[in-house]
């Protein structure tokens, strides 16, 4: 694969890291740089303003795919995906089982899923000021329960895992699982990310992952190279595949 452009609201924080040729200073002008395969791991924003027309040119990886817990954002994406004969792809993030997942749920067996995942209080970015009045000391503490439709907007860059576990489980979708996010003092070197599966003849799998992470990272310290693994291989579904501030575009 050749990388063919990156983009950053700033583009002063790409300097050192990218070069200059390969810097796309105007994000509508992605169409100039002949991609096939658009990475998007900046905000549900860009995905809402963006992804259509992302679709319209090359296939498209949604790193944030709380962006499509919004229904008609998910039909128009689903529905350009088709028109243009492009594929959609989602990653995996710190979902672990989704392949399972999707093959109990395309069998027909899947019956409930349920998503907790606990962080430190100083990793969540969450909308509203549910977390403002956060000490050390306060241990453990249920932010939110519910359907990840609900979540999703609460906060959009910290369940991405669950929008993935939404997809991959058609059947159940956004407003069928169930979320839970908590904030705990006591997770300073790592996240942690339960899943809980029934399905049918009293089938069930309890996981639990503890993603290494840094104090006041949204997201684990896994995340690159499992973002890298599912651009070169995702599992897909009906144009819509669950495979991973910048916009990384390649030729393949």
């Amino acid at each position: 694969m050749t990388l063919v452009f990156v983009w950053n609201r700033n583009t002063d924080k790409l300097r050192e890291s990218v070069a200059e040729e390969l810097i796309l200073h105007n994000l509508p002008d992605f169409t100039d740089r002949g991609a096939d395969v658009i990475v998007e791991v900046c905000h549900p924003k860009i995905v809402k303003d963006f992804g259509v027309q992302f679709l319209s040119k090359a296939h498209f990886l949604v790193g944030s795919p709380s962006a499509l817990s919004d229904p008609q954002l998910n039909q128009e994406l689903r529905q350009a995906a088709e028109h243009h004969g492009r594929t959609l792809y989602v990653p995996n993030g710190a979902l672990w089982g989704g392949q399972d997942i999707l093959r109990l749920n395309d069998s027909g067996s899947l019956k409930t899923l349920f998503i907790r995942m606990s962080k430190h209080p100083s990793c969540f970015r969450l909308t509203g000021d549910v977390l403002s009045d956060w000490t050390e000391d306060e241990g453990r503490r249920v932010l939110f329960s519910g359907s990840v439709a609900e979540l999703c907007p609460v906060a959009p860059n910290n369940v991405n895992t669950m929008a993935a576990a939404a997809i991959a489980a058609g059947s159940l979708g956004f407003a069928g699982i169930q979320g839970e996010i908590v904030s705990d003092t006591a997770l300073s070197d790592y996240h942690v990310v339960e899943v809980e599966v029934t399905g049918a003849n009293g089938f069930t799998v309890h996981t639990v992952r503890r993603n290494p992470a840094k104090l006041g990272a949204v997201t684990g310290s896994a995340t690159y190279n499992s973002l890298w693994s599912s651009l070169l291989g995702g599992f897909c579904c009906r144009r819509v595949c669950v495979c991973v501030c910048v916009s990384i575009s390649v030729r393949t």
